[in-house]
């Protein structure tokens, strides 16, 4: 009753004695949750402590004090019932604790020193075949969480050393892999030539997926889904390198498959959410075929979609490219805002509408309203600058990009945007290669800033240097405007092949895209 009322302390106290005159250790834990629960570290150990003192064999008493231990940042001292724990553990259930010893010390404050506690309590398990792959793949993950890479590979090697097929190892790799360590790929690929986990290659595939390897993140599905058709997420995937490639027919195909599959989830809520990530998936395909009118039924089937603000938006930008902007506004406003950060959300969600549909002025007035309300954010003001100059208010642009500037010199948008402005205009283009070559400094392997250096060498006469930059940028991003500039460039230069060709590519990707079309007007250009 106490703790209920709010005194966790005299409930304690009152639990901590009944618990002494009954020896119950049923009354020890009480004691210890409401400790804890009340957010007194200092007093949940204190029961702890006594609780695994009277109950030296008592599991539950050893795994509360692990919790306070590390919850108090006194992880050396863990290291006694971490021991204990790992012990009392049968060998057929020790790779699924060790998984839980990984989430468990990941969140310690010193990472380096967590990763050498749990290194210390393996020790007995490392050169057990059996146990050997998943303790190696546990200390793996803590020495990777504590930004000791090295650490981390020789783990891999011993892992793999134990056993070269085993899903710890090969789980482990891939981590790596995703963490930019090259040579764990390779434990990976020699798992994969066996008889791999169908979620283990998943795995693998997601992350050539996220590194653009569209092949060989082929090369590994294939196989999964021959072995495993009934893999819903398998066909999600296949849909999504389909759509990548610009191969519509066949991602649909994919997708519907996937569709039918998740259909027969039992769980609704889990039903609903992964119809919903499909359905969405389906509409921005449809959206890159400019099939508007699919994309608004695909977005329409989204389980609980109208109150989402993604859903909306997207849909919206489906409902404005049939002329229908008013009726995308109110699409967004409808979707309901319960804090002021959603409602900003909003605001910014409508701006974008606007914008990416040929309202600059409309866009602008509703910016330069949140502008208004919160001229210190960075962000905002950015996005009121770029916007102002959009609705040809050139004078306000750099007003605002100038007022940012001062107050944050390290805001290399700013930097980039005012001097990309300067140089496009063919104005203050000294001035415009300084404010630029600052932006670099700060973000030097970025391909738009990069190209917008480019163009100011290009405004300033310097063919050759601007031809490098924007061959530079081109490499690391495959972008239209980028494609534009070095197209153009390539033209002045007499390369009017190579230029259409770039050209073409550009449009492909995006036959709406302004800076593209004014480009090829103002040169009298038809690729």
């Amino acid at each position: 009753m106490s703790a209920y009322q709010g005194d966790a302390t005299n409930g304690v106290a009152l639990l901590l004695e009944a618990a002494r005159q009954s020896q119950s250790e049923a009354l020890y834990q009480r004691a210890a949750e409401i400790a804890l629960q009340s957010r007194s570290g200092q007093r949940a150990y204190a029961v702890a402590y006594e609780w695994s003192n009277n109950f030296p064999q008592s599991r539950a008493a050893n795994r509360f004090m692990l919790q306070v231990l590390l919850m108090l940042n006194r992880t050396s001292e863990s290291q006694e019932y971490l021991n204990r724990e790992i012990a009392w553990v049968p060998t057929n259930a020790k790779a699924a604790t060790y998984l839980a010893i990984a989430q468990l010390y990941s969140r310690a404050s010193d990472k380096a020193l967590a990763a050498a506690v749990v290194e210390q309590a393996l020790q007995q398990d490392v050169t057990r075949p059996e146990l050997a792959p998943a303790a190696w793949a546990t200390i793996g993950h803590l020495r990777l969480n504590a930004q000791q890479q090295e650490l981390a590979l020789q783990a891999l090697q011993n892992a793999h050393r134990y056993g070269p097929r085993d899903g710890a190892t090969a789980l482990l790799a891939l981590e790596l892999t995703e963490a930019g360590i090259a040579t764990a790929e390779d434990f990976a690929q020699d798992y994969m030539r066996g008889t791999p986990a169908p979620t283990i290659r998943m795995a693998y595939v997601r992350i050539l997926l996220a590194q653009n390897r569209l092949e060989e993140a082929q090369a590994q599905l294939s196989p999964l889904l021959q072995a495993q058709p009934h893999m819903a997420d398998a066909w999600m995937t296949q849909a999504t390198i389909h759509a990548q490639q610009s191969e519509w027919k066949e991602g649909q195909t994919a997708l519907l498959r996937a569709e039918t599959l998740l259909m027969q989830i039992p769980h609704e809520a889990q039903r609903n959410h992964a119809l919903g990530q499909a359905y969405l998936l389906g509409g921005r395909m449809a959206l890159q075929q400019k099939d508007y009118a699919q994309a608004v039924a695909w977005f329409d089937k989204i389980p609980g979609g109208a109150q989402e603000l993604n859903v909306q938006s997207l849909k919206a930008h489906a409902l404005a490219r049939q002329g229908k902007l008013a009726h995308g506004r109110a699409l967004i406003r409808a979707v309901p805002a319960d804090t002021a950060q959603q409602a900003l959300e909003k605001r910014r969600a409508e701006v974008a509408l606007l914008r990416d549909n040929q309202a600059p002025q409309e866009a602008y007035l509703l910016q330069r309203m949140l502008y208004d309300q919160q001229p210190d954010d960075a962000d905002i003001a950015y996005e009121t600058a770029i916007l102002a100059e959009r609705a040809g208010k050139t004078d306000t642009m750099e007003s605002i990009l100038r007022a940012l500037i001062k107050k944050h010199p390290d805001y290399y948008h700013a930097l980039n945007a005012l001097g990309y402005s300067y140089a496009d205009r063919g104005i203050r283009l000294e001035e415009a290669k300084r404010l630029v070559e600052a932006a670099l400094r700060h973000a030097p392997d970025d391909p738009f800033i990069t190209d917008s250096l480019a163009w100011v060498e290009f405004r300033l006469g310097n063919k050759a240097a601007a031809l490098a930059l924007l061959e530079k940028a081109y490499a690391a991003r495959d972008d239209v405007e980028i494609a534009t500039h070095l197209g153009e460039v390539l033209w002045s230069q007499g390369e009017q092949s190579r230029a259409r060709s770039i050209w073409r590519k550009a449009l492909e990707r995006d036959a709406d895209n302004t800076t593209l079309r004014e480009t090829l007007q103002r040169l009298n250009v038809t690729p």
